[in-house]
């Protein structure tokens, strides 16, 4: 597997339960994203400062939640804007999809508190896409849907990868460079 892959839900969910995580797998990787965005670090204990809780385990090294933050790490500083969500895949119903992507938003807005704080140096365009993402991290996912509610999913999907990366630019990357610049 690639560096800069995703690992599989699966053993991502298997590793979370493992150490008792309390958080979907998409959940995690909404909240280890927004950790990121808000320019939080790249560490192994991440599960820990992503859910406030220091007494969670450190994941073991090159496990399902290491080789996540990895990628994820690689993913978002990738400029070609190669960055996934880890969702379930299309085979999956529609609320369990949509529900999945609604725990990711739900995660990215609190690691991205976290990291970020007030972060007052938003734009305008980072404040109202923070704001798309809290509406979307309320909402429920319905039962059923047709084919113009999965084309409805596949574009908020879309909308999401696309907000994770301009917030990262906005606060994590803007951050790097001012660092640089000093």
């Amino acid at each position: 597997m690639a560096a800069t892959e995703l690992p599989l839900l699966s053993d991502v969910d298997a590793e979370s339960r493992a150490l008792s995580l309390g958080a979907s797998a998409s959940e995690l990787h909404g909240a280890l994203c927004g950790w990121l965005a808000g320019g939080g670090a790249s560490v192994r204990d991440w599960p820990a400062r992503v859910l406030a809780d220091q007494t969670v385990a450190t994941p073991a090294e090159n496990g399902a939640l290491d080789r996540l933050r990895s990628a994820s790490a690689s993913q978002l500083g990738d400029r070609s804007f190669g960055f996934d969500l880890l969702l379930p895949d299309t085979e999956a119903p529609l609320s369990e999809r949509s529900g999945a992507l609604f725990d990711w938003c739900r995660g990215f807005l609190g690691g991205f508190g976290l990291a970020a704080g007030e972060a007052s140096s938003l734009s305008e365009e980072s404040r109202e896409a923070l704001g798309d993402l809290a509406r979307l991290a309320a909402a429920s996912p319905q039962d059923d849907g047709d084919e113009d509610d999965e084309e409805a999913l596949t574009e908020i999907e879309e909308f999401v990868r696309i907000v994770a990366l301009l917030l990262h630019g906005d606060v994590a990357m803007a951050a790097q460079h001012r660092h640089r610049l000093n």
